[in-house]
């Protein structure tokens, strides 16, 4: 049986997630804005935090860390790469280190760049993978502390997930990053079908994350690098698809 996935939303635009396997009743807390809105959530659902996954350093992830793991013991996992900026971590992890929830075997895969040392918790059973401020509905995070090349290459890895899975990501931005790849591809049905969809959304005030892979590869100019339209789009056919990502990247950044 998959995960049970429960989206919370915490502080003005970000999200923690909920997994949960149900078989053993393990549970897993993804990333801690805020403590207070986590811990409803759990007594919402009768769950017990068995565990709290860290993708990164920034405050807006970890505010809520230590009061969370008082009041729930729950065992804390982050990157060993941010191990030295974390508050106490009771597991450090990197790039192809297993950890199990339950039943469900995750994978943690490297994805520097919008910080050195984040990471993203994939779940292969579930098809989901848990991925902060790295890929995020129709947009990327910014690139603050790694390369252009290396968020490009992280993003990369997570393009490679089946197109099925799940993405977990930090922020509600998905309004303003659909207005913003309109501007890269304003000919995209399949994006214009979305950016529909997702101001109907939030004008019923319903969140837009998760979404699945297949709609960030079809509609995401962060993932579309490569794309000969996008390419065409950004004036850069002869150039390399981390140098396109960059523009892109440049592009949003002064949007």
């Amino acid at each position: 049986m998959p995960l049970e996935i429960v989206t919370v939303p915490c502080l003005k635009d970000n999200y923690a997630f909920l997994a949960h396997d149900a078989a053993t009743g393990a549970t897993a807390v993804v990333d801690v804005p805020a403590a207070a809105p986590i811990l409803n959530a759990l007594a919402r659902q009768g769950w017990k935090a068995s565990h709290i996954l860290i993708t990164h350093h920034h405050d807006d992830h970890i505010a809520g860390l230590k009061a969370l793991a008082a009041a729930t013991g729950a065992r804390v996992i982050g990157a060993a790469a941010d191990a030295h900026r974390l508050p106490r971590l009771d597991e450090t992890v990197a790039e192809g280190d297993t950890i199990r929830l339950g039943m469900e075997e995750g994978k943690v895969i490297d994805v520097s760049g919008h910080t050195v040392g984040h990471v993203a918790y994939h779940f292969p059973g579930s098809a989901a993978v848990f991925t902060g401020d790295s890929l995020m509905a129709l947009g990327c995070g910014r690139v603050f502390e790694g390369t252009m090349a290396q968020m490009w290459a992280s993003l990369s890895k997570l393009a490679a997930l089946p197109a099925d899975t799940l993405v977990c990501s930090g922020h509600e931005y998905t309004q303003a990053n659909a207005r913003f790849a309109l501007t890269i591809e304003p000919g995209n049905a399949a994006l214009q079908a979305r950016a529909e969809a997702i101001a109907r959304a939030r004008a019923a005030g319903l969140p837009t994350v998760p979404s699945r892979l297949a709609e960030e590869l079809a509609t995401n100019p962060f993932l579309r690098a490569g794309r000969p339209e996008v390419r065409r789009a950004m004036g850069l056919e002869g150039a390399s698809d981390a140098e396109v990502f960059a523009a892109i990247r440049q592009a949003k950044d002064r949007f």
